[in-house]
């Protein structure tokens, strides 16, 4: 067997492992390792482990993710997703599907302030499943909502995702974020169009509510001004270039963490549990980084990146149909893998080739772009069937909603991000025209 078959294989079992939930970092080490050991020796190995794990996680970067981890937690604690969803509801809850629609701006608005898919989508279901229950919305309206909501978490910055791309592929955090902001718009805009077409469609599933006086509307305006003014402290900071991605982080943590205490939420206890809960989220993700170095020490050792790189190359398939084929192998991973592992896997096999084609762009903008495209891919993985993770987690908040309605009640999102992908296929500068301006 030669090294590149045995990579292959290798590769196929790791996916199966995580597919079977084995902790990634302990599939991703134990496969790597085994691997490196057959290709280059114990001592080799050995070596590997010496410099390897400690060159990974001593990245003055990777302090970035425990701060914008710790800004969601100290976001959950101060109750802004209820704040969020109610000026929301206060606006376009009146209207058909209006729940909905607040619940999606909800998602988008503590995405902003959050990082992560499922948190984004947990922490709005508990406000957002009541009120939609009681106003007679239907079960699959419901949580097809929080579900496709949530993931707008791992797309409108700051998110973790986005870190650890860019580490992987030496990019600009800052770069990133703003790659991402217009996606993650066109993205909530597409998520509410999809709801007004479908109540339209079904009046039944999102009944109209009753509408809030102006003086609420106002009143509700003042409860969220914090996550404006954070948000655009620290995107804002970065972009103008007047802090580092990482003292953003630590601004956007410290400000997010007042706004905590302020808010009369933020006891000793809850606060230990913040701090304790945001080293066990970085622990996890330091894990990964460190079985995803012993992993990719392995994958270069297999030569399956270069192999795979002559072998499209020598084709001649077209840049784009080789793009889509990359992204069409995301989405059928995403129906069965965590985000995290899914980059840190195939990155550093599909990176190299990617930016090896032609698409008449700069190798940044590639990167870039691929990035943007990939981490959109990644996320609507989450919400696909049959194993939409995001689908799975959200209706096991929902009492009495079978999955299959869950599931139905996703089709719509999906839809439009099949869009939303086309989109930004057609159109890079979607994703390239923010960064352009730095």
């Amino acid at each position: 067997m030669s090294s590149i078959e045995f990579g292959a294989l290798l590769f196929a079992v790791c996916l199966v492992l995580i597919a079977l939930r084995m902790p990634v970092g302990v599939a991703m080490f134990v496969v790597g390792g085994y691997g490196f050991i057959e290709l280059a020796g114990l001592n080799a190995f050995l070596n590997l482990l010496n410099t390897g794990p400690f060159g990974r996680v001593s990245s003055y970067t990777l302090s970035v993710l425990p701060l914008f981890l710790l800004m969601g937690q100290f976001a959950t604690q101060a109750g802004l997703s209820r704040s969020l969803f109610e000026a929301a509801r206060t606006w376009v809850g009146h209207r058909r599907g209006g729940l909905a629609i607040s619940t999606i701006c909800g998602c988008a608005a503590f995405g902003a302030i959050c990082g992560s898919s499922i948190a984004t989508g947990a922490t709005m279901a508990s406000v957002a499943l009541p009120e939609m229950k009681r106003n007679g919305y239907s079960g699959a309206l419901a949580t097809g909502t929080l579900a496709a909501g949530g993931t707008l978490g791992i797309l409108i910055p700051p998110s973790v995702i986005l870190v650890i791309y860019a580490i992987i592929t030496e990019q600009s955090v800052g770069k990133l974020f703003l790659a991402a902001l217009i996606p993650g718009i066109i993205a909530a805009v597409g998520y509410s169009l999809a709801i007004g077409i479908y109540v339209r469609l079904w009046p039944e599933a999102g009944p109209v509510t009753p509408a809030a006086s102006v003086a609420e509307r106002i009143r509700s305006l003042g409860a969220v001004w914090p996550v404006v003014a954070i948000f655009l402290l620290v995107i804002g900071g970065i972009y103008l270039g007047v802090f580092t991605p990482t003292e953003g982080a630590a601004i956007g943590a410290a400000a997010t963490g007042l706004v905590a205490l302020a808010s009369g939420r933020l006891s000793w206890s809850s606060f230990t549990t913040c701090l304790l809960e945001t080293g066990q989220a970085t622990a996890m993700i330091f894990l990964i980084l460190i079985s995803a170095e012993v992993y990719n020490g392995f994958l270069a050792l297999s030569q399956i990146p270069v192999a795979l790189a002559d072998g499209l190359a020598a084709s001649g398939l077209a840049p784009m149909t080789i793009l889509v084929g990359i992204l069409i192998v995301y989405l059928l991973l995403g129906c069965v893998m965590d985000s995290l592992a899914m980059i840190l896997l195939t990155v550093p096999v599909f990176f190299p080739l990617v930016t090896g084609l032609d698409f008449g762009m700069t190798e940044e903008e590639i990167a870039i772009w691929f990035g943007i495209l990939a981490l959109i891919v990644v996320e609507v993985g989450l919400i696909t069937p049959p194993i939409g993770l995001n689908v799975y987690v959200i209706n096991s908040l929902a009492d009495n909603v079978p999955l299959g309605d869950s599931f139905r009640g996703i089709v719509p999102f999906l839809l439009s991000d099949f869009v939303r992908v086309a989109l930004i296929l057609a159109l890079p500068a979607t994703c390239l025209w923010l960064p352009g301006l730095v």
